[in-house]
């Protein structure tokens, strides 16, 4: 066998970036950062940041979701509950054109995280600040339709909260107006627009066939709860009593806690748990529009 010389060979680096959703006054939202250093310094971006030599890409991105979020990865296979810190975490796309970052070949394993109640962010390695961004701020409605099927899904953040409904995240609004004007469509640094949006399609596509859509809701929640969930990810109203014959007809899909709420204001609405379930039988299909 002959030598192997590494100098044979271009360098390059392998990065993490993290599309983290949540649901924030009834819009899917996520987790930019305002980049502090060159390239693309001042512009919004995903968080991330270059997986270490000791790391393999799974421990690099559990590393920066708690940098940035303060929570842990979940493991999928342990058994409800999920701890009050955990997140689903999952793997989600590899990007690596040869021009996608200006410093030199990086490749990106992008990751997908999901959780209620984020946090507020903190600002951490070369950024300089983060905030929640709502995701059609950030791509626009048409990119957001062309990801749905049959080019049909209006923007998230234009859907209609039902009266008398609750964020799952939080409805205090965020400071920073300013900074909220120079985000829009573009505004994104590298190839992150993109990542962003193949998140988007991921999170949207997975809560038809599978349990997913609990991971953005509480330990305990209500169907109206998660029916918001579901509206602000697909970007539709759904109709309530359909929606709860669904989602409680589901075999595993949730249990209840034994316990009510009147948090949603008016009479006292049951609470439920994520059940055993991984894949939803029948599925939930998205609605075309």
């Amino acid at each position: 066998m002959p030598p192997y010389d590494p100098s044979a060979f271009p360098p390059f680096a392998v990065t993490v970036d993290l599309v983290v959703l949540t649901v924030r006054r009834h819009a899917l939202c996520t987790l930019v950062v305002r980049r502090g250093e060159a390239p693309f310094q001042g512009r919004w971006a995903l968080p991330g940041g270059f997986v270490r030599a000791e790391e393999d890409l799974g421990a690099a991105a559990a590393r920066e979701l708690v940098e940035e979020t303060g929570l842990c990865a979940h493991d999928p296979a342990a058994p409800p509950p999920v701890p009050s810190n955990g997140a689903h975490l999952e793997q989600l796309a590899t990007y690596g054109a040869p021009d996608r970052d200006p410093r030199m070949r990086v490749v990106s394993v992008a990751h997908l995280a999901l959780a209620p109640d984020l946090p507020a962010p903190r600002a951490g390695g070369d950024a300089n600040s983060a905030r929640w961004a709502p995701v059609e701020e950030l791509l626009g409605e048409d990119v957001l339709a062309a990801a749905s099927p049959a080019g049909g899904a209006p923007g998230v953040a234009g859907a209609a909260a039902p009266a008398g409904s609750v964020a799952l995240a939080g409805d205090d609004a965020d400071a920073g107006d300013e900074e909220e004007k120079e985000a829009g469509p573009g505004a994104l640094a590298f190839d992150h627009a993109r990542i962003l949006a193949d998140g988007v399609e991921r999170a949207r596509s997975k809560i038809e066939y599978s349990s997913l859509a609990t991971a953005f809701c509480p330990p305990e929640f209500t169907v109206g709860e998660l029916r918001r969930v579901y509206e602000a990810v697909w970007g539709v109203s759904l109709d309530p009593r359909n929606f709860h014959r669904k989602v409680t007809g589901t075999p595993g899909f949730l249990v209840p806690a034994g316990g009510t709420t009147t948090r949603q204001g008016g009479r006292p609405a049951q609470l439920f748990r994520a059940g055993g379930a991984t894949l939803l039988n029948p599925p939930m299909l998205r609605p075309e529009v």
